[in-house]
């Protein structure tokens, strides 16, 4: 019975944790690095066609994002999850697929006109539609026992629609350990989303700690400072740009800008546009109405059985196709434009910025946290120009960050969180943070709350039965390595899991008719003489 730790060690993203019960090997979480990677992960200790299962905390890509990786490394087991994660992941894991092969296509037109050698995207349309083939949703508060060795609940993080803290039970011979993993628990008093429900014990805690070393800002109205840019903006002449998180950051907004419709906080321009340029923005829309009364906060749900829609509004225009999108730059008059992805570093949202970022009349607005490397953390850095398209942009528009808005808690909503628990857990184990932050935060757990705490690096493993390290590693740093280079990797690493999963398939086929495993081993050998060097 052990827990490794893989990804979002001292780190923010990639999350991902392996766990091993009895017979029994999943994952929780598997996700894409965004940003800056500071250390080396971890493999995981199996094959990846050897995992029974993926439970997933939300559809966030930090958190999902490279789950048709595994499926195309032979992962065939159950991807398990809340109901309105699967609703989202149908639509961001094929986003993610898309942008892969578009990245990849875009990259090899320049490639052959180059005479250089071809690339292949991290996964494909195929591999994502073959993930989503494996999922299983359940309501929140549901027992949901997957075998002898494994049972889990979801429990509102409060974070996204359908966010989730994962309870784990696991059962090895006569011993029985409870691990919560908490995913990203969620701010409080956010709109729409409900406050993050509260667990009550676990034996071990794996727990994020993003801003385990800060408080946010105390923002009066959110409302207020939102309408302060569109005002002023809007009397200048420009646009309001607003680069958004399609899942999570757009809805809000939209509640926001219905309200200072409704309160006529805007004068001289009342039936100003709103835009939302994203066809992953509109899908989620769609979805978040579709879960409106049954993962959104009292409020909400009183405008729903109302026949109010908290995120419709006149003005309101939804931008699916390129020709739509491209007709927004045409249009003369101020408006506001929310597109994707929040970070700026790919989607649509580069294109307006193109087009806005040169005009001293327009304002950026950054509603989100920015990663290091990121074109939106140059922005708000003070950059005085960026490259979009091959092309040098002068940034003369004016650039705003709204404060407050994360759907993290900061420090004071993650003591909070874990203080709820009224039995001290064995371990809590800090992730899912800054590299000096989780140190920070772990120090600060044991020092004012007496809990045992750790910041694992990735490749430590903690045996769950006996309550001890099997192995502590120190953070490996990333050595860079060419762009070609990772691919090639990555590729490789694909061929060498089919070939482990062959392997598993024909071992599996022991016992079949003679005439049966004859004619695999004939294609085995088929296949094996056409690529043997």
């Amino acid at each position: 019975m052990k827990l490794m730790f893989i990804g979002a060690d001292h780190e923010v993203t990639g999350s991902c944790h392996y766990v091993e019960c009895g017979n029994t090997k999943l994952v929780v979480d598997y996700g894409m690095e965004q940003g800056v990677n500071r250390y080396e992960n971890a493999e995981l200790p199996v094959n990846c066609g050897e995992l029974d299962y993926v439970l997933l905390t939300h559809a966030h890509i930090d958190h999902a994002g490279c789950i048709p990786l595994l499926y195309a490394r032979g992962f065939r087991g159950e991807i398990i999850t809340t109901n309105a994660t699967g609703d989202l992941c149908q639509i961001m894991l094929r986003d993610s697929a898309h942008i892969q092969e578009m990245e990849a296509e875009w990259k090899n037109r320049k490639a052959r006109r180059a005479g250089r050698e071809v690339v292949t995207p991290l996964y494909t349309m195929e591999d994502a539609q073959g993930a989503l083939s494996h999922l299983k949703t359940f309501d929140y508060g549901e027992l949901i026992k997957l075998n002898e060795d494994i049972t889990v609940r979801f429990t509102d993080a409060g974070h996204l629609l359908g966010s989730a803290s994962i309870e784990v039970w696991c059962r090895e011979g006569d011993t029985e350990k409870k691990i919560v993993f908490s995913g990203d628990i969620g701010n409080n008093k956010k709109p729409l989303t409900r406050d993050p429900d509260y667990i009550k014990e676990a034996d071990y805690v794996v727990m994020e700690c993003t801003y385990g070393n800060r408080e946010h800002d105390v923002v009066m109205s959110h409302m207020g400072d939102l309408a302060r840019i569109i005002q002023t903006t809007l009397d200048r002449g420009g646009n309001v740009v607003i680069p958004a998180f399609a899942v999570g950051r757009t809805q809000e907004l939209l509640y926001f800008i219905k309200k200072i419709k409704e309160e006529h906080m805007i004068f001289g321009h009342e039936g100003f546009v709103v835009y939302v340029d994203s066809p992953l923005a509109v899908e989620a829309t769609n979805i978040f109405k579709k879960n409106l009364l049954q993962c959104f906060d009292d409020e909400t749900r009183e405008l729903v059985k109302q026949g109010i829609n908290p995120i419709e509004f006149p003005g309101l225009k939804l931008s699916v196709t390129s020709e739509d999108s491209k007709a927004i730059n045409f249009d003369p008059n101020p408006k506001v434009i929310i597109s994707a992805s929040g970070m700026c570093d790919a989607g649509r949202i580069r294109h307006h910025l193109k087009h806005n970022l040169w005009y001293p009349e327009s304002t950026v607005v950054f509603a989100g946290y920015q990663a290091e490397t990121t074109l939106g953390r140059s922005l708000v850095d003070g950059a005085t120009s960026v490259k979009l398209f091959g092309e040098t942009i002068d940034v003369r528009a004016h650039i705003e960050m709204i404060q407050g808005l994360s759907s993290h808690a900061d420090v004071n909503g993650l003591l909070k969180w874990i203080g709820a628990f009224e039995k001290k857990p064995e371990m809590v184990f800090a992730v899912h943070g800054d590299d000096a932050v989780c140190d920070i935060f772990s120090e600060r757990l044991r020092r004012e709350m007496g809990l045992n705490a750790s910041a694992p690096f990735s490749g430590s493993v903690f045996d769950l039965a006996q309550g001890q390290w099997l192995c502590q590693t120190e953070g490996i740093p990333v050595v860079k390595v060419t762009a070609a280079r990772k691919r090639s990797d990555s590729v490789f690493a694909r061929l060498v899991a089919a070939g482990e999963r062959l392997v598993r398939v024909i071992l599996r086929n022991e016992g079949g008719a003679n005439k049966d495993l004859a004619k695999f081993a004939d294609q085995v050998n088929s296949l094996c003489d056409k690529w043997e060097l």
